[in-house]
């Protein structure tokens, strides 16, 4: 029998619905979600090298998370477009949420009740500290969120099987419970990027020259020089003429000694051509055109325009949208017919687009003035 049909069969027989065991194999781990990297792997140490310590990283990152936090919503039930709209833990809760997205790949978003029994907010945890528990068939029945050397188990659902944890995950192709953040896919282009500047600031604290070499003469007795006078002039060339304090002091050579400078090339010296090329792959692993990162390039106005409209249409609204159906479906016993939206009249970037449609509508002379309002949705 092929595993088809025992798949078949497992959903047939006993009236309630079964799953294959879910399985995982993966090399790294952060907060229970698979990383294909090197391990051993630390979310956190990558979130402080790219988020923390990268400048293009960061800016990409708030572009689209704030884009996402900024997005105006549809009209929609006001108590609804309230907990939407409520911050959580000072910040707001579509960014925050949205920043989890793109760097862990999960958002977990804890559902909190108030004394009528409706949802009172919305709290984002960090996804980070958060282990989801399943069964023997692979449903997910629990969420495990662990903060130091305390642990809070929350059940996946309350005892009249509401939901109390909405995970909104990214795609991950190898794991059934886990989404796929941009970090990993960023990770060593950032690093290339922070190695690059740390060797350009290294270069400047040494005036902006590479470093030679003291040459020892030795004369015609050939005598070298003692272990004593080594360590000495060691010592005196770390004191008096290492580091950006020091650059540019005239140095005073005797017994023999002689300067060597240990001059690069300038192809060995560019490093710009290799900070804008890994600034580049960071903005495509978070969905940003380079442009308006600032990077080298065609940066026109027309041409940041045109890259404004591709950030919101390929990456912010699809981004938001998937934010927004998460939260739709966690709160459907509490609004059945709820629909989050963004409202796409509403952003300046669209503009044009809004623009066209109406102005092809409008000339379409075989379409009945009610025709023409619903397909611009009004």
């Amino acid at each position: 029998m092929t595993f088809w049909q025992n798949l078949t069969l497992a959903f047939k027989g006993g009236g309630q619905q079964t799953r294959p065991p879910l399985g995982r194999s993966y090399i790294g781990t952060y907060g229970g979600a698979s990383f294909t990297g090197e391990a051993p792997f630390s979310y956190e140490g990558q979130v402080r090298e790219a988020y923390v310590s990268n400048a293009v990283a960061q800016r990409a990152v708030r572009i689209v998370a704030e884009g996402v936090g900024g997005a105006p919503l549809a009209p929609m039930d006001d108590a609804l477009t309230s907990l939407i709209n409520a911050a959580s833990a000072g910040q707001s809760l579509l960014e925050t949420i949205a920043a989890h997205l793109l760097l862990h790949g999960n958002a977990y978003v804890q559902l909190i009740c108030g004394a009528e029994d409706q949802p009172a907010e919305l709290f984002a945890l960090r996804p980070d500290r958060i282990t989801i528990e399943s069964d023997t068939k692979g449903w997910p029945v629990a969420y495990v969120y662990r903060a130091g050397e305390h642990q809070t188990r929350i059940a996946a659902q309350d005892e009249r099987e509401r939901p109390a944890i909405i995970h909104i995950k990214a795609f991950h192709p190898t794991d059934d419970h886990y989404g796929l953040g941009c970090l990993g896919a960023a990770a060593k282009a950032v690093a290339v990027h922070n190695s690059a500047a740390q060797w350009n600031k290294a270069l400047l604290d040494n005036a902006a020259r590479p470093s030679g070499a003291l040459v020892f003469d030795p004369g015609p007795d050939g005598s070298v020089l003692s272990a004593d006078q080594f360590d000495r002039l060691k010592a005196e060339m770390e004191a008096s003429f290492a580091g950006s304090g020091n650059a540019g002091r005239p140095m005073l050579l005797e017994g023999g000694l002689k300067w060597q400078s240990m001059s690069m090339t300038p192809a060995d010296m560019d490093f710009v051509a290799l900070k804008a090329a890994a600034a580049r792959e960071i903005a495509l692993a978070f969905g940003v055109p380079p442009m308006l990162l600032g990077l080298p390039g065609d940066n026109s106005y027309a041409n940041y325009k045109e890259a404004n409209r591709a950030l919101w249409r390929l990456t912010i609204l699809p981004l938001a949208g998937k934010i927004l159906d998460g939260l739709a479906g966690g709160l459907r016993l509490w609004w059945p017919d709820a629909k989050l939206t963004i409202d796409r009249d509403q952003i300046p970037a669209l503009s044009e687009d809004r623009e066209r449609l109406w102005n092809q509508v409008s000339g379409a002379d075989f379409l009945s003035p009610e025709e023409k309002r619903e397909i611009l949705g009004l």
